[in-house]
């Protein structure tokens, strides 16, 4: 892997010591059980929905996580807020997923970090709008959903077990359109790219089209965790990862893969890679499994 893109001391190094430094920190010991998800991109359930086809899979992983006692930390790009410019509409779209996430939330068991498609919800005044309560038709009223929920740039997880720091970003930082200029790139996916795709065009912005690129960007951060060496788990370019020769990167993958969602589990103090997907039973019938792809 080429170290081109990386420049010890640079403006993307600075960039990237000062958020790991003004992080807030969470303590992990023996007793902690936490999940990590990132991209899920909920969005409408339009044709350019790519969460939709995952949205059970995920639903019954984070039932799993929320019985056996997990904190869910979701990683970035949550919500396709480029596409769609309602949030009202993702959120009605996927009510038993919000639902099921304020249920982690009473219980103090729900982190949510920003990515560059959703990063409007670093503004306080939008999460409070958004995300404070929601109207549930059966109680005929608003009842709380997320209220007073700050979603954060980055946290580090002190790993009392194993005597280190996980440092949690989205990735998307120092990106030019993804980072610098994000309304850019929103604008240019709402107005330009989302069109042409009704006619057969790919748009290069949206996953999985630009994972290639995202890689290519992504080796700088994960040069800058073997360079500092403090471990660092990223989403963001949709590809999960479990690091090899002695690399302190990982990366949770993403939600919208065509037959299954992926994710990293952190407990005892050992981190996992896992995927979720469908699969028959003993008894031929379909169910949801988990699975360990690195790290058991």
């Amino acid at each position: 892997m080429s170290t081109n893109n990386f420049r010890p001391n640079g403006s993307y190094d600075r960039k990237m010591n000062r958020i790991y430094k003004e992080s807030e920190r969470m303590k992990l010991n023996v007793t902690s059980k936490i999940v990590i998800m990132s991209d899920c991109h909920r969005g409408t359930g339009r044709w350019n929905d790519n969460f939709a086809g995952n949205e059970q899979i995920t639903f019954a992983a984070l039932g799993y996580y929320y019985r056996k006692g997990f904190t869910y930390i979701e990683l970035g790009d949550g919500d396709e807020l480029w596409e769609n410019k309602n949030y009202d509409n993702i959120i009605n779209r996927y009510g038993e997923i919000f639902w099921l996430m304020s249920k982690f939330y009473k219980e103090g068991r729900l982190k949510m970090i920003y990515g560059n498609h959703d990063i409007v919800k670093r503004n306080k005044k939008f999460t409070d709008k958004h995300l404070d309560k929601y109207y549930c038709i059966r109680e005929k009223r608003f009842v709380p959903m997320l209220e007073d929920i700050e979603v954060k740039q980055s946290y580090v997880l002190e790993d009392t077990v194993n005597d280190r720091d996980i440092f949690l970003v989205h990735g998307h930082q120092g990106s030019f359109i993804n980072d610098k200029c994000w309304r850019l790139g929103r604008w240019l996916v709402r107005n330009i790219w989302s069109p042409l795709e009704l006619v057969g065009f790919n748009n290069p912005n949206t996953p999985p089209a630009d994972n290639y690129k995202k890689a290519r960007k992504n080796e700088k951060l994960e040069k800058w965790a073997d360079y500092h060496r403090i471990t660092t788990i990223a989403g963001h370019t949709h590809r999960p990862s479990y690091p090899e020769n002695g690399s302190y990167y990982y990366n949770s993958g993403s939600l919208i893969h065509p037959r299954c969602i992926t994710a990293i589990e952190i407990e005892r103090g050992r981190i996992m890679l896992v995927k979720w997907c469908v699969s028959l039973d003993e008894c031929n019938r379909l169910t949801v499994c988990r699975e360990i792809l690195a790290g058991n």
